[in-house]
């Protein structure tokens, strides 16, 4: 199921997007690179675009990194 932030398996595809960032913020990346083959790489132009996909990794991690630590917190007061 595609969120607002991931795209689907067919955008993905049709978009050449590897198998390493099909993550949780796909569906940022996918109008990112659009833009950077549309200005030749000019990092300038797709500032905005790139600062969305950029904080939606950041929240990504953040969430990841708080599940993980709930994880342990769990298995180290789990009666063994």
């Amino acid at each position: 199921m595609a969120t607002s932030t991931t795209a689907s398996q067919e955008e993905m595809k049709k978009a050449l997007l590897p198998l390493g960032y099909r993550d949780q913020c796909s569906a940022l990346l996918i109008p990112l690179n659009k833009c950077r083959h549309k200005t030749n790489f000019m990092q300038w132009e797709c500032e905005h675009e790139r600062h969305e996909y950029e904080k939606c990794q950041y929240e990504d991690l953040m969430r990841r990194m708080k599940e993980l630590s709930k994880l342990k917190r769990e298995a180290a007061q789990a009666p063994e």
